[in-house]
């Protein structure tokens, strides 16, 4: 009797097994697994690459631990490479030049979710003490710009120069806005577009070196748009996470290094007037290439 008592717990005991195995912990851990998204997020290179990843993780990291999402920060070299990578809508969610939204609304349709408080202007540099004192002067010389599409410090300084000013001068495209204020400093350019914004972020042996002659009307700022392939609420949550995130002191010193001042809430009305500035005769198309 007693074996017959012990087969039949050891046979109780191999049913329940499984079962006991996958418990509520467990359960919930798997749960949480196959709810966790990965999405891509790319940054504009408006820096070199190492100084944009050490500026963009901290704030991906935090966006993580508000969303709950994990998020792959991904950069380039070239302005030009993350237009490419933008056209074809390889990412999630991006920090990306206000004009290049109105360039793909007809073929990703990208939506704004926030943007800086601060609007966006472009500005002419010149070598401190250099003797280029205003746009005229500029008239048949180069002129540094990070890329052609780049919407404050090229397509708005190019448009000026040429509609406002009747200027003509051979541009000089150099990949980033920091390498525009050293082509200025080393003489390489006779001036520079680029924005106010990268111009403060500068170190101030840069700042010392340039004096601006010139800045364009302004635009609402870089926003973080999200491809419609990510579900709406996670747009949201995400745009609820950035706006949290700059109401937090930690969360401030990080987007000011960006640079924003304040994250506030935008959709795409807010640069659809950009259509009536004429920039598109200085934008260059870089699909199929």
């Amino acid at each position: 009797m007693k074996q017959a008592h012990l087969r039949r717990a050891m046979l109780l005991a191999a049913c329940f097994a499984p079962v006991m195995g996958y418990g509520p912990g467990r359960h919930s851990q798997q749960v949480f697994a196959a709810e966790t998204r990965t999405y891509s997020f790319g940054v504009v290179p408006q820096f070199e690459q190492r100084k944009l990843y050490a500026i963009w993780k901290p704030i991906i990291e935090d966006l993580q631990k508000r969303t709950g999402f994990q998020f792959k920060l991904v950069t380039t070299l070239k302005i030009q490479d993350f237009e490419k990578a933008f056209m074809r809508g390889e990412f999630d969610f991006v920090y990306v030049n206000p004009y290049h939204v109105l360039q793909v609304q007809d073929t990703q349709a990208y939506l704004p979710l926030v943007a800086d408080m601060v609007p966006l202007r472009g500005i002419l540099v010149v070598r401190q003490g250099g003797p280029i004192e205003k746009p005229s002067d500029l008239n048949g010389k180069s002129v540094a710009f990070p890329s052609p599409n780049a919407l404050g410090a090229s397509l708005m300084v190019r448009s000026d120069l040429e509609q406002v000013h009747h200027v003509k001068t051979t541009p000089l495209y150099v990949t980033t806005h920091s390498s525009v204020y050293l082509h200025v400093i080393k003489g390489l350019a006779a001036a520079g577009g680029a924005v106010e914004k990268t111009l403060q972020e500068q170190d101030e042996s840069i700042r010392s070196q340039l004096r601006v002659i010139y800045t364009t009307r302004s635009c609402p700022s870089h926003p973080v748009v999200a491809h419609p392939r990510v579900p709406r609420a996670d747009q949201e949550k995400v745009r609820q996470a950035l706006l949290d995130m700059g109401q937090s002191t930690q969360g401030k010193e990080m987007l000011k290094n960006v640079p924003v001042q304040q994250f506030i809430p935008v959709n795409f009305d807010d640069y659809a007037i950009m259509r009536s500035w004429g920039l598109e005769k200085y934008w260059q198309s870089i699909q199929g290439e």
